[in-house]
């Protein structure tokens, strides 16, 4: 079973896959602080400081939702073809990556995809996010009662549970004073996310059996093989 280990102090903090990784990173480090995890979410809310982390879930918490109740249904997702040993990082320059959205508006769809080389899953995520948000000003659809699907909890996390305004309170800087990975990205979401009036977010189980989020996996996915 795959295993997520996070070192918050040490010579390069972050997640890592593998215990070699990880005891690269804290084997004869003064003060290291690491753990080792089940999830991504566990561990990566160990990284922001949050030591009470089994006193709460770790997956996002969304109450039971019917799409039908929203007028605008957003799904977006991002992927990389990552051969690193660690997850969202060790990203050589030729692995690709790729970002997709859907949107549905009342059976009329709109979709964007994109993709780079060399830029993690997580950097994705955000794009898919951010390149929605930006695609429903311009359709001038942000003031209808919409939700966003994802499957990454990583960012929904980031959003729902607070990270992100606890960063912009310290001015973009994480509890240990270092900046998050992709810190631009995080300061364009911020910027833009007000302009959504009426927004929800809900997760999804990635590869499964959700027709909206196996449609944005799908398209991101073309992306990369078309790269």
């Amino acid at each position: 079973m795959q295993k997520y280990y996070a070192v918050r102090r040490g010579r390069n903090p972050g997640i890592y896959r593998s215990w070699p990784e990880c005891q690269k990173q804290v084997s004869g480090f003064e003060n290291a602080r690491y753990k080792s995890f089940m999830t991504e979410a566990e561990a990566q809310e160990f990284l922001e400081g949050h030591d009470d982390f089994k006193k709460r879930s770790t997956k996002t918490k969304t109450a039971p939702v019917d799409l039908k109740d929203f007028e605008i249904v957003v799904y977006t997702d991002g992927g990389s073809r990552n051969h690193g040993n660690v997850k969202g990082g060790h990203v050589k320059t030729t692995d690709k990556a790729a970002w997709a959205y859907h949107i549905n508006h009342q059976g009329e769809t709109f979709e964007g995809t994109s993709g780079e080389f060399g830029a993690t899953n997580n950097r994705m995520e955000i794009m898919a996010l951010l390149e929605s948000i930006r695609r429903l000003n311009e359709l001038q659809l942000n003031n209808e009662k919409i939700i966003f699907v994802l499957d990454s909890q990583y960012v929904l996390n980031a959003i729902t549970k607070g990270w992100l305004n606890g960063w912009k309170r310290r001015g973009f800087k994480k509890a240990d004073g270092s900046a998050p990975v992709n810190v631009e990205l995080w300061k364009e979401l911020d910027s833009i996310l007000p302009t959504i009036k009426d927004k929800h977010f809900s997760w999804t189980k990635g590869h499964a059996q959700d027709a909206g989020n196996n449609r944005v996996d799908a398209l991101l996915n073309e992306t990369m093989d078309n790269m």
